[in-house]
């Protein structure tokens, strides 16, 4: 069989986290990373959307366990990756997946109390949890971590300044921590998502008054917006042992919108 033939053969009874994981792309990386036979850790400050994503887990057959998380603090990021640790044994892939976004000013009129909790959930919560996930996997002799950024790391938006940085900041996490970890077995690498439909983008464009069309138009080269499956399997892909030799890198799930 081809290395490419059959993802599932790298996860079956193997154990994953994610965070982020009561809706959207969190939701949809929990759901395919169980589907493909990992026993997955999910983690949220949203207990019920958590909760829902964990039974829906376990109505398609798969194992997963819902641990309140807010992964701005070390604490509940300790406590979390130690539920997955105790729970199923050890821990072999993460992806790091939390996020928010809410800015309509520009940057001049940004209040400090937002840029601060814009950089603790977006960007200390990928340092916390790589901090404590990469721990775990070298206690068990390596792993895959995915850090999701952004279109946005490379190609800013109007009036995101804090997003922006904090989306320049998990790249540049995640290209250090590979450099000191893949000698160690443990491989880091980032997915870079364009214009995904989750509620997070349509609440930003309500927000905004954006038509939805126009959006998808100007940031694909397709005009649609992307799916949160689209995401989901391209974490798959990145934490398999198929993208062995891909470490440090930033993938663009983007409908070409980086291309021009």
């Amino acid at each position: 069989m081809s290395q490419l033939g059959n993802l599932d053969q790298w996860f079956e009874g193997r154990s994953a986290v994610v965070t982020g994981g009561a809706g959207g792309m969190g939701r949809a990386i929990a759901l395919a990373f169980a589907a493909a036979g990992c026993r997955v850790t999910l983690s949220d400050v949203a207990d019920a959307g958590g909760e829902e994503t964990a039974r829906l887990v376990r109505d398609a057959g798969g194992t997963a366990q819902f641990v309140h998380a807010d992964v701005s603090q070390n604490a509940d990021v300790e406590a979390m990756v130690e539920a997955a640790v105790s729970t199923y044994g050890g821990l072999d892939f993460a992806v790091n997946a939390a996020a928010i976004e809410f800015e309509v000013d520009f940057l001049a009129d940004l209040a400090e109390d937002d840029w601060d909790r814009m950089l603790d959930v977006n960007l200390k919560s990928v340092f916390l949890s790589m901090k404590h996930e990469i721990n775990a996997m070298l206690s068990s002799g390596g792993g895959a971590i995915v850090n999701i950024a952004s279109t946005n790391s490379y190609r800013p938006q109007p009036h995101q300044s804090a997003y922006t940085a904090s989306k320049f900041g998990v790249l540049g996490l995640t290209k250090s921590a590979a450099v000191d970890y893949a000698p160690r077995g443990v491989r880091i690498n980032a997915i870079c998502p364009g214009s995904i439909d989750t509620p997070m983008l349509r609440g930003a464009m309500a927000k905004r008054g954006r038509d939805p069309q126009e959006v998808a138009d100007r940031l694909s080269l397709i005009g649609r917006f992307g799916t949160v499956d689209e995401i989901a399997a391209a974490a798959l892909w990145l934490c398999s042992g198929a993208s062995a030799f891909t470490i440090g890198h930033a993938l663009a799930v983007d409908g070409g919108y980086l291309s021009r």
